[in-house]
């Protein structure tokens, strides 16, 4: 008896363990929902896991995960930024329009370009709500509708299409390194440098402690108005960057290219499991909510499903997310609530 107990006893605190980072790592439980999902698709159709479609997933997700991260320092701030999908049309269609009439231009400076013009519509929308003290929501619901106008007058209503365009431009995402497309490692940059920034700067810790308890950081000497006007420069420039490499990579300049796309980019911060009032999240869980998204996508025709039900189904998995970060912050509220009483 007494052996037997000693036995069982070391494996008990290690299944808590276990428990204790799925309940707390969201990361974790959304890796083990997405190995989940993978087991009927891959048994009906084996070919999903291939080096082909894998590299297809990972070039798909590439600018979903740039633009996501963009999305996730605004909502870490408790904010809000509809104009994903304006930004990424008009530098877009900036650059398309640079290629056609000045072929001999660089790329990069081409890129240089989208990261300008995203960055100065970030900063107004900054302006308007850390000096303008006007709600995030509001700001981004208004300029995104500017901003969508300015691409329609920019472009005068026409299309930049791939004949119009140089193949160095169009071709510049398909380029390998080590056998990974150029695509894949610009958002692979993106990726480390913006962790770093949220987990290794002062400025990335203090957008944390504004989307927390912004009274709290005031006293500690976080600056509100400054944090929040720079969340927004970094996602409207990644918006911006993201819609120079969309035109390049889709081969085309329309003016109404990524409407809707920031329900992606919430949709992957919410699965990555970015608390919406703020204060809470990883760049990793957002790569993975992205990776989710991809690979949900890819799969609905393996299963049989019109990618008309697309927004449904990711309408559904969004608000499951919700459903689930919303329990699992009230159980660690509650947890934190009976540690402090029976301190």
């Amino acid at each position: 008896m007494r052996e037997s107990q000693v036995k069982r006893t070391p494996s008990e605190p290690l299944l808590q363990r276990i428990v204790k980072i799925l309940l707390d790592r969201r990361e974790a439980s959304l890796v083990i929902l997405l190995a989940i999902m993978l087991v009927p698709i891959v048994a009906r159709s084996p070919q999903f896991l291939s080096l082909d479609n894998i590299n297809r997933i990972l070039n798909d997700i590439s600018i979903l995960s740039i633009v996501a991260i963009g999305e996730f320092f605004v909502i870490l701030s408790n904010g809000i930024d509809l104009t994903v999908g304006s930004i990424i049309a008009f530098s877009g269609m900036a650059s398309g329009m640079l290629n056609e009439a000045y072929p001999n231009v660089p790329v990069v400076l081409i890129l240089l370009l989208g990261i300008g013009i995203g960055a100065a519509m970030g900063s107004l929308n900054g302006l308007l709500v850390a000096y303008g003290k006007i709600p995030p929501i509001i700001t981004t619901l208004g300029t995104m509708s500017i901003y969508r106008g300015m691409t329609f007058v920019l472009s005068k209503g026409t299309w930049v299409t791939a004949h119009e365009m140089t193949t160095t431009f169009i071709g510049f995402p398909r380029r390998t390194f080590l056998g990974i497309s150029a695509l894949i490692w610009m958002a692979v940059i993106v990726i480390a440098l913006t962790y770093y920034f949220s987990r290794h700067t002062r400025p990335g810790r203090e957008i944390y402690a504004i989307g927390g308890n912004a009274t709290a950081a005031k006293f500690v000497g976080v600056n509100e108005k400054r944090t929040r006007f720079m969340v927004f420069v970094i996602s409207g420039t990644l918006f911006g960057f993201a819609g120079s490499l969309w035109t390049a990579r889709y081969a085309s300049a329309v003016n109404e290219m990524a409407t809707g796309f920031e329900m992606q980019a919430v949709a992957a911060c919410v699965l990555g499991g970015v608390n919406f009032a703020g204060g809470a999240g990883a760049i990793p869980g957002v790569v993975l909510g992205a990776l989710f998204l991809g690979v949900l996508n890819n799969a609905l025709p393996v299963v049989y499903l019109s990618t008309f039900y697309q927004t449904l189904v990711q309408g559904m998995v969004v608000l499951l997310a919700l459903i689930i970060n919303t329990v699992v912050d009230q159980r660690k509220t509650r947890k934190l609530l009976a540690q402090r009483r029976a301190r």
